[in-house]
């Protein structure tokens, strides 16, 4: 990896059926790895996608670091914005239907992002379990958020499932 960049392996992670969602960012510069996540409710997978890049991207500007930004992604989604950003604009972010696309919100924030930075999107395979440098962080996002789905559907699975007793 060309030490003069800014690289950003992100993942997103949700539960669907109770939509509990975790994104991760590790960003590496200057010989430091910074991981940067979160959690949120009420979300899906493509949202969680889209946060962890635009964190990442935010995080860079406000420590203002220098180079070239290097988005590895497992995510289809994000890697294309880039080339639908022109079609999306074109129609006004409306789906064919004539409602606002899904987390219209995070894809104009990613498309400003996107015309204000020198960002190259590199598509990587999920899960991918090779000894390449750059699979190693991505497969340590992956896992990162999926544990923090984990842990916080086991943490809710248990809170709903206390016994309160009946006082009469």
């Amino acid at each position: 990896m060309n030490p003069e960049h800014v690289h950003i392996f992100t993942d997103g992670s949700c539960h669907t059926q109770i939509r509990q969602g975790a994104w991760v960012a590790i960003i590496l510069h200057a010989g430091a790895q910074i991981i940067l996540k979160g959690e949120a409710e009420s979300t899906t997978h493509n949202r969680m996608e889209l946060i962890a890049v635009i964190k990442a991207i935010e995080y860079v500007d406000e420590k203002q670091f220098k180079g070239q930004l290097i988005v590895y992604t497992d995510s289809q989604y994000v890697c294309r914005l880039s080339e639908r950003k022109t079609r999306l604009r074109q129609n006004h972010f409306l789906t064919n239907k004539g409602s606002l696309i899904q987390n219209t919100d995070l894809i104009q924030a990613l498309i400003r992002h996107i015309e204000s930075h020198n960002i190259r999107f590199i598509k990587v395979k999920a899960h991918q379990k090779t000894d390449t440098e750059s699979s190693i962080y991505s497969s340590q996002a992956d896992m990162l958020s999926r544990k923090m789905v984990r842990n916080k559907t086991r943490s809710a699975a248990g809170s709903s499932q206390r016994i309160y007793p009946i006082l009469f």
